[in-house]
């Protein structure tokens, strides 16, 4: 099992596939990384030698914010927002949604699951 990034990705998977289980990564990078290094798309990690191995982790390493790093800067992102108390700080602080979607209905990915409220009595 190969270890790119701090993320164990699967060895029977086709190259491109296995590399976007790496956070940060999509289908694009990872075809853009491939092509770069000159690794068929059409093979498996299982079949990569560990040269090969290194210098995707290599390259990943060399321009390309993943993982920990990412995450660490899209909470800042947020935090950032927040201390401003802007509109989208105010809407990430509450947890409704922040771009512009309605909220009278839907919304509950954001909001959780519907809280029931008394009905009226007879």
């Amino acid at each position: 099992m190969a270890r790119i990034a701090g993320v164990n990705i699967p060895t029977n998977k086709r190259v491109i596939i296995a590399l976007t289980y790496i956070h940060g990564i999509g289908p694009k990078t990872a075809e853009t990384i491939t092509k770069k290094l000159g690794i068929e798309e059409s093979r498996r990690v299982q079949d990569l030698t560990d040269a090969e191995v290194l210098q995707i982790r290599e390259t990943i390493d060399g321009g390309i914010t993943v993982e920990g790093d990412l995450r660490r800067q899209t909470a800042m992102n947020i935090k950032r927002l927040m201390d401003l108390a802007c509109y989208r700080g105010l809407r990430h602080r509450k947890g409704l949604p922040v771009r512009g979607q309605r909220t009278h209905t839907n919304a509950r990915t954001r909001k959780g699951k519907a809280k029931p409220i008394a009905g009226k009595k007879k």
